[in-house]
């Protein structure tokens, strides 16, 4: 990921939550560390009958999202592992369109499987859609209609590729801190600089 979107005091994530019947998508922006929700919805596939139309709509309308809000980074949940292997293979490919739509805009990528996503928004990895949705009104300040419960997915990976990197940034001040208030790491780096008793 590239470090100068990652220190960034304001920036866009694309959220994704990929399907071939719905797809959930979430634009939040970042402002001085703090979330403000730009737009969040489903892409419904469901009049396609055709799975290549599905993919080449998952494309296009990704990337015009893109082109509308200017996102720089993607978080997209990863595929769950399950039972019915063609089920499985097409989410699979939504995920890869997906992640094409991103990449030829520019986009920095990053995946999330779902468990880490409910992780990080309820601390509980097996939480419900609706206990996800419920935590998310809490954090974002806002109320989720039952006909985007579906976009909550990507709402969540958002979110939690935003905590992602608040970890990542806060483990380097913290060690950047420990670095300096070490006198010891000083000395052994500077000895030049050390004045000696006579």
């Amino acid at each position: 990921m590239d470090s100068k979107k990652i220190n960034s005091s304001r920036y866009r994530i694309l959220g994704v939550d990929p399907g071939t019947n719905i797809l959930g998508y979430a634009i939040l922006e970042v402002v001085s560390n703090h979330l403000r929700i730009i737009d969040f919805g489903v892409i419904s596939l469901l009049k396609y009958a055709d799975h290549t139309e599905k993919l080449k709509e998952i494309f296009l309308q990704l990337q015009e999202i893109i082109e509308t809000y200017q996102p720089t980074q993607m978080a997209i949940e990863s595929p769950f592992y399950g039972k019915n292997v063609q089920s499985m293979l097409k989410l699979g490919r939504a995920q890869g369109v997906s992640m094409a739509a991103g990449i030829t805009m520019g986009l920095s990528i990053e995946e999330y499987a779902p468990k880490k996503v409910k992780l990080s928004i309820t601390g509980n990895g097996n939480a419900s859609k609706e206990q996800v949705a419920s935590m998310l009104e809490n954090i974002l300040k806002i109320k989720i209609e039952s006909k985007y419960l579906d976009a909550t997915d990507a709402l969540g990976v958002a979110v939690c590729h935003f905590n992602q990197k608040g970890i990542i940034q806060n483990t380097v001040k913290k060690e950047g801190v420990k670095k300096k208030m070490d006198w010891s790491a000083f000395v052994k780096d500077n000895p030049t600089k050390v004045l000696k008793n006579k």
